[in-house]
């Protein structure tokens, strides 16, 4: 087993045979995989990954198999899916060694991935499982160091420029404040213009029924609403009526008689 140098820290991935694998050792699979770690070794990633893959057809479970070809990505820069395969040997896998360098190359994808808190678990847990591993020591070490370098790096603002930023802040709130008030009593006042035209409206047409009502009555004839002069008028025009009646009763009565007189 070896690892595959890169840059400063020790990153790379460590290629398993069969010497750790009996079951493995046995079937179609040993040859494939064979040829694919000596395709492994020239960088012929993508060669080595077509014999894995088909080492995988007839042992799908095999965690070796799939280590193997997570290393292939890896080493492709496909951390993303390599780290999920690294995830299945874990899971398939009970064989401290091969979970140890599983945990050690998911910590150098991690740290491929910027995520330096979650390489730093990766490398610990590596080292639970083999504590002699001193690639797993040293990569620890050196992104704790560049971790603690990155939040050191951060800007520190003066005290000064915190405080300019806190009261515009505070001037924003403010403003923020005022604005929503003055919305508020735009709003009452827009309903108090609106209750005052509805309250008006009501009053015009109460005082239309109103009127119509006076005018209807008006119209309408009542004896105690007639003028002394038009009474006056009436009363003659009833006793001017009276008079005729009486004469025509007169004149009918002196025709009977001349009547009677004659027989």
């Amino acid at each position: 087993m070896k690892h595959i140098g890169l840059a400063v820290i020790v990153m790379g991935c460590v290629l398993i045979d069969f010497g750790v694998s009996a079951a493995l050792a046995q079937g179609k699979a040993r040859g494939k995989v064979l040829k694919g770690n000596e395709l492994f070794e020239q960088g012929k990633y993508d060669e080595a990954n077509n014999y894995y893959q088909d080492a995988k057809l007839d042992r799908p479970t095999d965690p070796i198999i799939d280590y193997n070809i997570a290393n292939t990505l890896y080493e492709k820069k496909k951390y993303e899916e390599a780290l999920k395969l690294y995830d299945e040997v874990l899971k398939n896998s009970d064989d401290p060694l091969l979970q140890a360098k599983a945990y050690y190359n998911m910590g150098n994808a991690l740290y491929r991935l910027n995520k330096l808190p979650e390489s730093i678990l990766a490398y610990k847990e590596a080292l639970k499982l083999n504590p002699d591993d001193e690639d797993a020591k040293y990569n620890l070490e050196y992104v704790r160091a560049k971790l603690k370098q990155e939040s050191q790096k951060q800007p520190q603002q003066p005290q000064n420029q915190q405080q300019q930023q806190q009261q515009q802040q505070n001037q924003q709130d403010e403003n923020q404040q005022q604005q929503d008030q003055q919305q508020q009593n735009q709003e009452q006042q827009n309903q108090d213009e609106q209750q005052n035209q509805q309250e008006q409206q009501e009053l015009q047409q109460q005082q239309n029924q109103e009127n119509e009502d006076e005018q209807q009555q008006q119209q309408q004839v009542n004896p105690e609403d007639i003028s002394k002069e038009e009474a006056e008028r009436i009363l003659n025009a009833l006793q001017n009526q009276e008079k005729d009646l009486q004469k025509a009763r007169k004149m009918k009565a002196k025709g009977r008689r001349r009547s009677t007189k004659d027989w």
